[in-house]
């Protein structure tokens, strides 16, 4: 999730329309080449609030898929094609410089009209980080906050909501569990890279279990004043200065509800046993964020009382959610939840 401070500009539309032009007649020369598209995951929490913050729902592919392949393509334009096709110069390094405003601007310009306007432009897409040191170059005050999720529970929700993501095989938890590895580790690397001035580390599980003590650091990190309104996004779908539900994201029917348990441990009893014995191969990185492979299923603690609350809530109340998604015209999931949800959401709070 990639947060920028907003700014007007006049040029800004004229910056966009150069450097389109140019980006094409590089592309058309074969210069630059462009890098696949990535769709929108559903990795992160379910809870935008906005905080005077606009935040994008991801409910554009086209938009989004204009935003990565222009990064894609300065990234390869920088440090690919460029090294064997352009002799290195002075004219070279002002092109460039060129080009890195151009596609800054025409970033900009995207995220910017994502939403409403605000003081903050979030962009909420967990790939955008593969690339953080240079969105860093282009946009100095950018802040990153990097969602990690426990890659079992990430590959399921991937597999099940038929999130279509280039390079994963849907039919494959170890294929798509590999693919999960290697593009977290490249993300880790760059949210160490940038430091944690500039990158958030969030572990989805703490932030669901404890969403008190995880958004006051989240909002502080962003110089953000609290707003007990974080507490309860749902209160808030589709109003002015709310969250806004998009029809085409997968997890829209969970956001509607109150930060609950209920998508913790999904995936437990999912994952074939052979992929479950080799985890801690077929996926290291599990380890490196400090989850252990071989618990299934897993300890992530205990939740605060507000949330065994909200989780009983959900629970009993199914037919009021099917009735909510309803009225938001999205497509209601039953909610599942495995007997050591069900027993933690009544658990005494550590």
């Amino acid at each position: 999730m990639l947060f920028l401070s907003s700014r007007s500009s006049r040029k800004g539309p004229i910056a966009c329309l150069v450097g389109l032009l140019l980006l094409f007649a590089l592309y058309q020369l074969g210069i630059i080449c462009g890098s696949t598209r990535y769709m929108p995951t559903a990795v992160m929490v379910s809870k935008e609030v906005r905080t005077r913050d606009q935040s994008h729902p991801a409910d554009s592919p086209d938009e989004d898929a204009l935003v990565e392949i222009r990064e894609g393509e300065c990234a390869t334009y920088r440090g690919g094609n460029l090294e064997r096709k352009v002799f290195w110069d002075i004219k070279t390094v002002a092109l460039l410089q060129v080009i890195d405003s151009a596609i800054a601007a025409f970033c900009l310009e995207i995220i910017a009209r994502h939403a409403e306007p605000a003081p903050r432009l979030c962009n909420k897409d967990p790939l955008t980080l593969k690339m953080g040191s240079y969105i860093l170059e282009l946009f100095p005050n950018a802040k990153f906050i990097f969602m990690v999720r426990d890659g079992r529970a990430t590959v399921h929700s991937i597999i099940s909501r038929k999130v279509t993501i280039t390079g994963f095989d849907l039919s494959s938890y170890r294929q798509s569990l590999i693919r999960w590895n290697h593009a977290i580790s490249v993300m880790y690397g760059q949210c160490k890279e940038l430091g944690p001035e500039r990158c958030l580390m969030v572990p989805y599980e703490q932030l669901v279990l404890h969403p008190r003590q995880w958004m006051k650091k989240i909002l502080n990190y962003l110089d953000v004043p609290w707003n007990e309104s974080v507490m309860h996004h749902e209160e808030f779908i589709n109003k002015p200065g709310g969250v806004p539900l998009s029809k085409v994201e997968r997890s829209s029917d969970q956001i509607i509800k109150p930060v609950n348990l209920a998508a913790l441990t999904k995936w437990v009893g999912n994952i074939p046993e052979d992929v479950v014995r080799e985890m801690a191969d077929i996926a290291p990185m599990l380890s490196v964020l400090g989850y252990d492979p071989y618990a299934n299923p897993p300890v992530y603690g205990a939740p605060d009382s507000l949330v065994s609350d909200n989780t009983r809530r959900v629970l009993a109340g199914e037919k009021l959610w099917e009735e909510k998604a309803r009225a938001f015209h999205l497509s209601h999931r039953p909610t599942e939840t495995s007997n050591e949800e069900a027993a933690s959401s009544t658990a005494p709070v550590a």
